[in-house]
């Protein structure tokens, strides 16, 4: 026994050099032994500690199960699992003798820069040496542009909701550049006082003005020689300093109050704000000419609630920090975790830094579950009024399908989670799946060939047009169409009547050319009965089509409400969709029809395929 661990022992040690994360188990797959990074996310779960199961590992954080599997081949295997954020991690077991080791390698560097087909690594020189967390897209780029700006002495303008972490990122900007030697001062402009807002900055000289202290005193400016110079809330500074600021910003010499001699600095500013400084100056709140001296490069941070991928490293951040400020070990449930990552956060990293501190704070128990979670988390935020997603009639269910793919979407789109997406809209995680999978297949439709594009696209309007001729049929009554049948005289009030409606449908819908009503004779003929007043058809003459207008015609009359292609008769070149009216009985008294131009198609065809990203 003693050889065997030692043994583990040196080979765990010799893993760890390559690996991000170890688990020991035994034969059965209980964990004898965890150990990797400290930020690792094996550390909040409760099922990766000594005692537990390997199997309850895998279904916490990952979305397939294998570990079974593996273990029933005794064999050394290697494989790639998705994370419950969406990254990729490389797994590789290891029998010795009757124990498993696991190694997990995450291969998503949240310092790897992509473009195109191209992956490089950025050099360790620009990371900062002070706890930074970037685990997504959005902050990988704000990075990139940190890092081209840290060595020159260009004025940054950083932009982006309270509570993002501005100050972090100048900080950050501080760390990497050729000035992390220098002095780094902050300055918050909207917690100064007005009157004393210029005194801070450019500093004073003794008997400036009456209250100025002996020998005076230095500057913000001035402190930040051969540094950076901070200005948090740059919006809030009122108009007077404005002007002497910018004077600063294109001399880079400061006068101090009360002083006829001025120096110069060397230094870098970097300014921030929650505010639209644009707005700003057109209501005349701030100078135009200041705006674009700081506008040299602006970099806009972008709100936690659009990097849901690092809620769960910055929990973990804050929580090893508070957890050894206030001589705690609380950690978080998976599902605690999953409540925070799908909070909208108003305040941003500052609001989550605050939870996670109270959390840590007030729990009675050692792990933090996710009804504690909902004790400390404010409401949900009213939804805003918005335009509806659906401007036309359809069959009820069409729009279920219609509203539930957009959900669905836009879920995936936010949470990049499966798992996320599934807890927020309220459904199973094998529903989630299911749903998202026949989405893909969609969507992955789309990279066809240009004639299968085309009758995506077209699949997609004709759904669209034979839903406007269901609801149609199903608002004519079948008795008026009866009544008409057996008497076609088109003056009378009763012909009158169903000729302004089928007009107020066309006119409504917008894109109609005609809708129309035929009915069949004894014979299979189609007989026009009435349509608005702008159809060219006289009542009760026949109509005779092409095949694809026929067609479609007769399965109408079968009970099949249908889309004709794009077909030429005499009157032009159409699309038409026609449906059914039923009685009461549910027999078949005459179809309704609704004519699209060809011209209006094709524009439909270009607005689908820009919506849907689909190049035709």
């Amino acid at each position: 026994m003693k050889g065997r661990y030692t043994q583990l022992d040196y080979f765990t040690s010799a893993l760890l050099s390559i690996y991000d994360q170890l688990i020991v188990t035994d034969k059965n797959g209980i964990i004898l032994k965890s150990i990797g990074t400290e930020n690792s996310l094996f550390h909040t779960i409760k099922s990766a500690s000594t005692g537990g199961s390997i199997k309850d590992v895998e279904k916490d954080l990952f979305s397939t199960n294998l570990a079974e599997e593996v273990m029933g081949t005794q064999e050394k295997k290697s494989f790639m699992q998705i994370s419950w954020q969406g990254f990729e991690m490389l797994v590789t077991a290891y029998p010795i003798e009757s124990a498993w080791v696991w190694a997990y390698k995450e291969m998503t560097d949240p310092y790897l820069e992509t473009s195109g087909d191209r992956s490089i690594q950025l050099p360790d020189t620009k990371k900062p040496t002070f706890p930074f967390v970037i685990r997504s897209k959005s902050m990988l780029d704000v990075l990139h542009r940190m890092q081209m700006v840290c060595d020159f002495s260009a004025t940054v303008l950083l932009l982006g909701e309270s509570g993002v972490g501005k100050e972090m990122a100048a900080r950050a900007i501080h760390n990497m550049g050729k000035r992390t030697n220098g002095p780094f001062i902050p300055v918050n402009c909207g917690a100064i006082p007005e009157n004393l807002i210029e005194s801070e900055l450019f500093g004073f000289v003794e008997g400036a003005f009456t209250s100025a202290r002996k020998g005076g005193a230095l500057g913000k400016f001035t402190l930040a020689d051969k540094g950076i110079l901070f200005l948090d809330e740059v919006g809030e500074l009122p108009l007077n300093v404005q002007v002497k600021l910018l004077r600063v910003l294109q001399e880079r010499i400061v006068t101090p109050i009360g002083s006829s001699v001025s120096h110069p600095v060397d230094i870098q500013v970097i300014a921030a704000t929650n505010k639209s400084l644009e707005k700003m100056v057109k209501k005349g709140e701030f100078r135009e000419d200041l705006y674009y001296r700081l506008h040299v490069v602006p970099i806009h941070l972008p709100p936690l609630r659009d990097r849901v991928d690092e809620i769960p490293y910055l929990v973990q951040f804050f929580l090893q920090k508070y957890n050894a400020l206030y001589n705690r070990q609380v950690t978080f449930t998976p599902d605690a975790i999953d409540m925070l990552s799908i909070h909208q956060w108003p305040g941003n990293v500052r609001e989550l830094e605050n939870i996670v501190e109270r959390l840590s704070i007030t729990s009675r128990a050692s792990e933090v579950d996710v009804d504690m979670v909902k004790e400390v988390l404010p409401l949900k935020e009213p939804h805003p009024a918005s335009t509806p997603v659906i401007d036309f009639l359809m069959p009820m269910q069409d729009a279920v399908d219609l509203v539930e793919e957009q959900l669905i979407s836009m879920a995936m789109e936010q949470y990049k989670s499966l798992k996320l997406a599934a807890k927020v809209l309220e459904i199973s995680q094998p529903t989630m799946s299911r749903k998202y999978k026949k989405i893909r297949n969609k969507m992955e439709e789309a990279h066809l060939s240009p004639v299968n594009k085309r009758a995506i696209l077209e699949e997609q309007i004709n759904k669209r047009l034979r839903s406007i001729a269901v609801v149609t049929a199903a608002i004519i009554p079948a008795e008026e169409v009866i009544i008409l049948q057996k008497n076609m005289n088109r003056l009378d009030s009763h012909s009158q009547k169903l000729k302004q409606k089928l007009t107020l449908i066309q006119e409504k819908e917008g894109v109609i050319e005609w809708v129309f009503i035929f009915s069949m004779n004894e014979d299979g003929r189609l007989i026009h009965l009435i349509a608005d007043k702008g159809f060219v058809i006289e009542p009760g003459e026949e109509y005779i089509g092409p095949p694809e207008m026929m067609n479609v015609a007769y399965a109408a009359f079968n009970g099949k409400a249908g889309v004709t292609p794009i077909y030429e008769d005499k009157y032009g070149e159409w699309k038409t969709s026609l449906a059914p009216i039923m009685d009461d009985d549910g027999n078949i008294v005459a179809i309704v029809g609704c004519d699209y131009s060809k011209s209006y198609i094709n524009s439909e065809m270009q607005r689908l395929s820009r919506q849907l990203k689909i190049r035709i």
